[in-house]
């Protein structure tokens, strides 16, 4: 018998994240451990951490504080991102008991002795090589499989690299059975996520436009979409393969910008830009109209003027996108970017990611609205909530129909009719069921 038999488990951050919890998760329940809720008392805690932001670090020490008054004899092991760039910060924690970094984070049941005192497990990132397959499990619906891991680019704004290591990844063939193993459940559809996906293959032979020519024909998979993907890596192959070729593949990027002016870009050190991105925008489009597209922003990024600003303002007003996720910049350590410029007032920056929000607002009602009348697929969730269902058509309409339990992880021939109050589109279920 197991000296701890419960552990819960919570994830911060991004859906890579998701994954590898997921894969952590099964190996404590194949060492004979039971999986239980947060607030179920449990003996272990393991906070899987990000850092991307200092809200995440925050977030990370509310959550030890939470688990130790749930279960205050609990083991809480922290990981993650955060655990691999500041271990010595977060052994600090009052409550914490094991802190591993990213070369033992799959390697968490080996250090479970429970000891008086912290105990901190960590490597330098640069000997972290290895791949470790995973992919998300216990949502009926859909699976975040993870296909790459770690990142070259050393963008000035970015602590990944330092936390997740060199770009790296599985061979197509690893992964294609990963998705195999995924494909044997219920789930519907997979979310491909990784922190650089494009760089598959790292400029080899196995790249990843072969992936996806790969992954398209893995049955019993409806769906596959692309969780994020930089600009400059989305080749017209890949573009032209996704909506004009693939079986399964859905009409969604969402595709980095970061910034609209060109000035910030570079001292960002991105790989492109403006032109080049709107060029990737207007490929897709001239395409395929209905392909949904989400695009990141940061805002207060050192040495932003208004000028800046404005033309982040403007290029995201012209271009034919869905909706934006807006960052506030928020200095990190071992970064370049506090160097390259004045740093922006912390009210400056809100008032700029009002106005971003506002405007990603515009963007996403202007999208649905092409949509009215149109006949699409929706995937409908779990969620209830006052009676209704959820769920997403294959390009990222957010969908609600009165409750209807044969919806549930079906994959369902709709009319989308018209958007409600809260921004969700309504729909006529086109499908015949059998009384």
């Amino acid at each position: 018998m197991n000296q701890f038999e419960r552990v819960a488990f919570y994830t911060l951050g991004c859906k890579l994240n998701f994954s590898e919890t997921s894969t952590i998760a099964r190996l404590f329940e194949d060492g004979g451990f039971a999986k239980v809720e947060f607030e179920d008392k449990p003996d272990i805690f393991v906070i899987n951490t990000c850092s991307v932001t200092e809200n995440a670090d925050k977030k990370c020490k509310q959550l030890v504080k939470r688990a130790k008054k749930i279960a205050p004899e609990s083991m809480v092991i922290i990981l993650g991102c955060y655990a691999q760039l500041k271990p010595e910060e977060i052994s600090q924690i009052p409550g914490v008991d094991l802190v591993l970094g990213a070369n033992e984070k799959f390697n968490v049941l080996a250090h479970l002795e429970k000891k008086n005192e912290v105990q901190i497990v960590h490597e330098n990132i640069k000997h972290t090589h290895d791949f470790i397959p995973s992919h998300s499990f216990g949502d009926r619906t859909r699976s975040f499989l993870k296909v790459q891991d770690g990142c070259d680019y050393y963008c000035t704004f970015c602590t990944i690299p330092l936390a997740r290591g060199k770009s790296r990844n599985a061979s197509i063939a690893q992964t294609i059975r990963e998705a195999q193993k995924i494909a044997k459940t219920e789930v519907k559809e997979v979310v491909l996520t990784g922190v650089n996906i494009g760089d598959f293959g790292q400029g080899g032979e196995e790249n990843f436009y072969s992936l996806i020519q790969e992954l398209d024909q893995v049955k019993g998979i409806d769906r596959f979409r692309i969780s994020s993907i930089e600009p400059n890596l989305l080749s017209h192959e890949i573009i032209a393969f996704c909506l004009e070729k693939a079986q399964r593949f859905v009409p969604h990027f969402h595709i980095p910008l970061q910034s609209g002016s060109d000035q910030i870009l570079e001292k960002m050190r991105r790989k492109y830009l403006t032109g080049l991105y709107a060029e990737r925008v207007d490929q897709i489009k001239s395409i395929n109209p209905d392909t949904c597209i989400g695009v990141d922003v940061i805002v207060g990024f050192p040495g932003e003027t208004d000028d800046d600003f404005l033309a982040t303002v403007n290029f995201l007003k012209d271009l034919d996108i869905s909706y934006l996720h807006v960052f506030t910049y928020s200095e990190r350590a071992n970064t370049g970017a506090p160097k390259l410029g004045t740093k922006v007032p912390m009210e400056t920056r809100r008032e700029r990611s009002k106005i971003l929000h506002l405007l990603s607002e515009r963007k996403k009602q202007a999208f649905y609205q092409t949509q009215v009348g149109k006949n699409k697929t929706v995937l409908f969730e779990q969620e209830e909530n006052e009676a209704m269902l959820y769920g997403f058509t294959e390009n990222y309409v957010k969908v609600k129909t009165p409750y209807d339990a044969r919806l549930i992880n079906q994959i369902i021939a709709v009319q989308l009719t018209e958007i409600d109050r809260d921004g969700l589109m309504k729909c006529h279920i086109l499908t015949n069921f059998a009384s």
